[in-house]
């Protein structure tokens, strides 16, 4: 049984509890209080608590008053504030702009515990709770990715920086140890924040730009950005080339006067650093008080799994890794992760699996090349796609030693890799070694990999790489499957809508899955999310990256098209599917070949209702003037074998 007390204090009496009549930080947070290093909020409190400071958590707060803000007293430091895990938005809406009715972040996965925007409105009540004098710190994943101005999906228009919003004195973006911990050095000394320019991973306001501590660049100002999308494109492609913390520039941008400028990022974390923070005395678990409540969901997938680096250098363009932990990975030691997973081992709900070992992207262990530790990432291509890099170095040598280190942990049954694994960069390592032992040992009946889309063009706006990279790994994949005995599966990722996707191009890809004998039980549709390339590409229709023209699929009726020619054998997507191939002038799909993905209207007879089974006693419904339903004979109900991938 846990102690309360073996979390940080999350209201004034668990605080009088440890006899504290005084704290150093707030710490404010969208999501519930969950103690694990997959937690931001967890992180950055433990991290302050191992630098000696007091720190108390307030998670998910009343936020209609100022009220539940000043509850614990008055910090002695500052407040620091975090929407969450997730953006706020993407916690609240699907890419169709549809209410959730399900958050996991939250106790019992209960809606509605945060608020719209909730880095803007829990600062703006923590300034009314603690005045204008209270230094008041904003980041994790929302402000990071709203650093700059950019594009609201669900305002369907450009926004100010987060930071102008939200009143606060200073924004960190990335993972922020460094920033938070030399930010708390100072308040200590009573520095004031007006005076902290020189800190990097941080963003703060100024009306004397020509002060900036580090070498910067000037971006198109908020209006310009607002008011031409090409300026926008723009301004994106700068901020994608300047965000690298060995050879990066800060930037500037001005918003009616005053300018946002935006320090380069901190170094990633060394292996030390990186054990140190991992190491640091989580509980693994939801605080106590939510135990009444149905516990919070969001534990259940991270519990007994182990994160082993950071960063990412795949390059996708509808993901925000890059913009915010950076494209410069970081492995943790053997060592450290040896010790992680055997205190796992001695929790008394272990039953003998690791359900990943992971991270960003699973199979990243260090810098994707030597060139990288001294210059930096290139700011011109990507280092996987559309082909890779010849400097790449694609070893697996290290995290296979990891693997099977952790194999021989006494109580560890099975050691899974369930994180998404990029199977270009392990198609690089000529050994097949890895690839190997990941069918072998480390798959638990299904692996997850992300081809997105069959189509060349639609692939190199994506990021990825094209289509037949994948074929290759599936044909490894079945080939070491039968050499191992194995009876696994792929789970393909795919989204429809994304920019460049058109109508035949989602034609194209459900021919392509139809020709494989694949039928997606789930497609992702495009999601323009804060801070991507992909989102630039949505709103400005131009690629940044090479400020061409890029067809958008923007009407919420094409996307449901798009989507539903990935679904075709669902009845529900019948309609949707041949208004879309008529649309695309693709009535040839419509018919009774094995190619065609419908039958005609005519044809067509919808799967009658199951009848409900009378009540004993009760009577059958007759069916017609004749007489009774009659039960059909029962036929082979033997299972068929299941196809192999």
């Amino acid at each position: 049984m846990i102690n309360n007390q073996e979390f940080l204090p999350v209201s004034k009496e668990e605080m009088e509890d440890r006899g504290w009549w005084w704290y150093d930080f707030l710490l404010v947070t969208g999501d519930a209080y969950v103690d694990h290093p997959s937690f931001g909020t967890a992180v950055i409190g433990r991290v302050l608590e191992a630098e000696g400071y007091r720190v108390a958590v307030l998670a998910q707060p009343d936020w209609h008053s100022a009220e539940a803000f000043s509850a614990f007293g008055r910090p002695r430091l500052g407040v620091l504030i975090g929407a969450g895990n997730l953006d706020s938005m993407v916690a609240h809406y699907t890419a169709a702009k549809k209410r959730r009715s399900e958050d996991f972040y939250s106790p019992g996965k209960r809606a509605g515990l945060r608020p719209d925007r909730a880095t803007i409105v829990y600062a703006n009540r923590a300034r009314e709770a603690f005045g204008a004098d209270m230094p008041i710190i904003i980041g994790g994943l929302e402000a990071s990715l709203r650093r700059f101005a950019h594009y609201d999906y669900w305002e369907d228009k450009v926004r100010r920086s987060i930071l102008f919003d939200s009143g606060a004195d200073m924004l960190v973006y990335g993972m922020g140890e460094y920033a938070e911990r030399e930010i708390a050095r100072r308040l200590k000394k009573k520095i004031p924040v007006s005076e902290m320019r020189d800190i990097a991973g941080t963003a703060y306001l100024t009306a004397e730009p020509d002060k900036c501590a580090f070498p910067a660049v000037e971006l198109p100002s908020f209006a310009q950005v607002r008011d031409n999308k090409r300026l926008y494109a723009e301004a994106t492609r700068t901020e994608y080339a300047e965000h690298d913390p060995i050879r990066g520039r800060a930037m500037l941008q001005e918003h009616d006067g005053r300018y946002l400028v935006v320090n380069p990022p901190a170094m990633p974390l060394t292996t030390e650093e990186l054990d140190f923070v991992a190491e640091l005395p989580y509980t693994r678990q939801y605080h106590p008080m939510y135990e009444a409540m149905g516990g919070v969901p969001a534990i259940e997938e991270v519990k007994f799994s182990v994160i082993h680096n950071r960063g990412c250098f795949g390059g996708c363009s509808f993901c925000a890794l890059a913009f915010h932990q950076g494209r410069m990975v970081t492995g943790r030691s053997h060592e450290s992760v040896v010790r992680e997973v055997t205190a796992l081992t001695k929790l008394p709900d272990f039953k003998g699996y690791i359900n990943d070992v992971g991270g960003p992207s699973a199979n990243f262990r260090r810098h994707s090349c030597k060139k990288q530790a001294k210059h930096g990432m290139c700011a011109d291509r990507r280092c996987l796609a559309p082909t890779p890099c010849p400097n790449l170095d694609a070893d697996h040598s290290d995290y296979l030693r990891l693997l099977r280190k952790l194999r021989e942990i006494p109580g560890v049954k099975k050691v899974f890799v369930r994180s998404g694994i990029r199977y270009d960069y392990m198609l690089q390592d000529k050994s097949g070694e890895f690839f190997a032992e990941l069918v072998k040992y480390h798959i638990s009946g299904q692996l997850k990999v992300a081809p997105e889309h069959c189509i060349d063009s639609v692939l190199d706006y994506m990021g990825k790489p094209h289509i037949d990279v994948y074929e290759r790994f599936m044909e490894e994949y079945r080939k070491l499957n039968t050499k191992y005995s194995k009876e696994q599966y792929v789970v393909p990722y795919l989204m429809s809508s994304h920019p460049g996707s058109t109508l035949d191009s989602a034609v194209a890809l459900a021919e392509y899955l139809n020709k494989t004998g694949r039928q997606p039980e789930q497609v992702q549709d495009f999601y323009p999310t804060p801070g991507t390339i992909s989102t630039c590409m949505y709103y400005t229709e131009i690629d940044p990256l090479t400020m061409k023209h890029v067809y958008v699929a923007k009407s919420f009726h094409e996307k449901a098209m798009q989507r539903a020619l990935l679904q075709w054998k669902r009845p529900d997507k019948r309609k949707l599917v041949i208004e879309a191939l008529k649309e695309a002038g693709r009535e040839d799909l419509i018919g009774y070949g094995p190619e065609c993905l419908v039958k005609p209207d005519a044809a067509y007879r919808p799967r009658p209702k199951a009848e409900k089974k009378p009540a004993e006693g009760e009577a059958r419904k007759p069916v017609s003037k004749k007489g009774w339903a009659k039960p059909k004979p029962r036929k082979n109900t033997k299972p068929k074998s299941r196809k192999k991938v």
